[in-house]
């Protein structure tokens, strides 16, 4: 084994060789940079000088120091396989390149001493017993290097498999579980009817996710989802669930779009299906987690005026600066329907513009303003859902409305573990048909988080606020409301694993539907979430 290991010192002399190419390449391709970077095994002939004879020693080079990053390796090829040759005024030139010529020249050399010492097998070197210790012990090794032969093509193997029935090279496969256990744990009467839904229930919302991108800066998002959890009907929309589904198992396409860039700092989005505020710019809410993570509610989630844009469209994103982007948007919820009053400009829509400012990393504000037309709140008392309408059969509102909603969001991060937020929003309602009228609806939050509460990837929030209420209207059949309820959450987000999180919480309604004859409400749940 002592004579195998000789043998490897042979080794060194085969890497200067190899060496030589790499260096000499660079040297003939690229010389500014090999003049600087690059190792010189041979020194270049010019019109000076012609190179000398081979030295014995490393120190008769008088612009080669022992701090030079090369000199180990220049020393090793001259003292030991005599393979390197120099100026007559006792210099290497490492830092200049060299021609292909030279380059020819310095490989045959180092070749030539190569075989030369294999063919003479010097004593300090390597023999022809040592090349026959060596086949010995391959021979007596022959079954373990078969073994690890066979690992190896095995592997390969394997490689080849999975790479030939991989998912795909563009795509992304992921997905999402929430279950929810939910119930009424206090109040009986809403609006003089007695609250039915006091049952504990179980749902479940599922979601597949494919997430492709075919220049690496683009996305094209598919979603299905399936959603049979229900929020419990206390008799207004105050204190929904923003996880809540259509109550049944079947799956659909739940979103659908493509985002790509479009220069360095503008961003468009194609949205084909389901799109939403969130899709088109931040709705700076450390809690909007999309039901999913953070506030369970629909109005602890995000402003509600950003609730009166969604369906398909279009939205462009340009960035002027880190601290300054404007978004705009514009997204129609009846846009494959081409009958009368629908369709993708004729029927209900919702035109977003926000200007986002971030003064420093901690601080984010948003400046929103919305335009709509039949496009309810979906959270908030009756009144400011215009719900006291007339409605046609399927439910939905009879009365065509148009809305301008102006909005103020800020987070201000006060600490790694403290975020401060809020909003307030305004909505000016005007019917158009039958009861003509304009309403004015309010509402606002503050919102406290505490991100890494007790283990990173926690969040513990509270959110305390009103949700839209009616402050005036001049609407026939459509009174203000009288009273203000007030909506306190809060939520202990708890990271069981990477994949499973744990979040229980609680909402309560002060008067609710901003009606001070109605009883107290409370809703509990506890949301489990699981990721893949």
């Amino acid at each position: 084994m002592q004579k195998f290991c000789k043998y490897l010192l042979v080794s060194p002399a085969v890497c200067g060789v190899m060496l030589f190419f790499n260096t000499a390449t660079f040297a003939g391709e690229t010389s500014s940079t090999s003049e600087i970077n690059q190792p010189q095994i041979l020194a270049s002939p010019d019109t000076e000088t012609q190179i000398t004879g081979q030295v014995t020693s490393v120190s008769q080079f008088s612009d080669v120091q022992p701090t030079d990053w090369a000199f180990q390796a220049l020393q090793s090829l001259v003292e030991r396989y005599g393979c390197i040759a120099g100026y007559p005024n006792s210099t290497y030139r490492g830092n200049r390149a060299l021609t292909r010529y030279e380059f020819a020249a310095g490989l045959n050399a180092c070749l030539d001493r190569v075989n030369e010492l294999i063919a003479t097998a010097t004593g300090d070197l390597v023999s022809k017993q040592d090349l026959a210790t060596l086949q010995k012990l391959q021979e007596d090794f022959s079954a373990e290097l078969a073994t690890l032969r066979g690992r190896v093509d095995a592997v390969e193997a394997r490689s080849a498999e999975l790479e030939a029935n991989q998912f795909s090279t563009t795509t992304k496969l992921q997905g999402q579980v929430v279950a929810v256990v939910s119930d009424v744990l206090s109040g009986n009467t809403v609006n003089g009817a007695e609250i039915t839904d006091e049952n504990t229930t179980l749902g479940a919302r599922a979601r597949i996710e494919l997430v492709t991108s075919f220049t690496g800066r683009d996305t094209l998002f598919t979603r299905i989802q399936a959603n049979n959890i229900l929020t419990p009907n206390i008799g207004t929309p105050e204190g929904n669930l923003f996880f809540a589904g259509d109550g049944t198992t079947d799956a659909a396409i739940d979103a659908l779009f493509y985002r790509f860039p479009l220069g360095e700092k503008t961003e468009v989005i194609a949205i084909a299906n389901a799109g939403a505020a969130d899709d088109l710019t931040t709705t700076i809410n450390i809690f909007d987690g999309d039901g999913a993570f953070g506030a369970l509610s629909t109005f602890g989630t995000r402003n509600p005026i950003y609730y009166q844009i969604g369906g398909a469209g279009l939205g462009v994103t340009h960035e002027f600066s880190d601290k300054l982007a404007l978004s705009l948007g514009y997204l129609s919820g009846t846009a494959n329907d081409p009958t009368p009053n629908n369709g993708l400009f004729n029927g209900s829509y919702g035109a977003l513009a926000q200007l986002t400012v971030k003064p420093s990393d901690r601080i984010t504000i948003g400046l929103t303003y919305i335009n709509s037309y039949n496009q309810p709140l979906l959270t908030g008392s009756n009144a400011a859902n215009l719900a006291p309408l007339d409605l046609d059969a399927d439910g939905t509102i009879d009365s065509r409305f148009s809305s301008n909603s102006y909005g103020v969001q800020a987070s201000i991060g006060i600490t790694d573990n403290i975020v401060l937020g809020g909003w307030a929003g305004y909505t000016t309602s005007r019917t158009l048909t039958g009861n003509r009228g304009d309403i004015d609806i309010w509402n606002y939050a503050v919102t406290l988080g505490f991100p890494d509460l007790g283990k990173e990837g926690n969040l513990a929030g509270i959110i305390a606020g009103v949700e839209p209420r009616v402050t005036s209207s001049n609407v026939a059949g459509l009174d203000r409301d009288q009273d203000t309820s007030y909506h306190l959450e809060a939520f202990y987000q708890y990271k069981l694993t990477d994949n499973i999180t744990i979040t229980p919480g609680v909402i309560w309604l002060t008067s609710p539907d901003h009606n001070n004859d109605n009883d107290n409400v409370v809703i509990g749940a506890l949301r489990t979430t699981f990721s893949f």
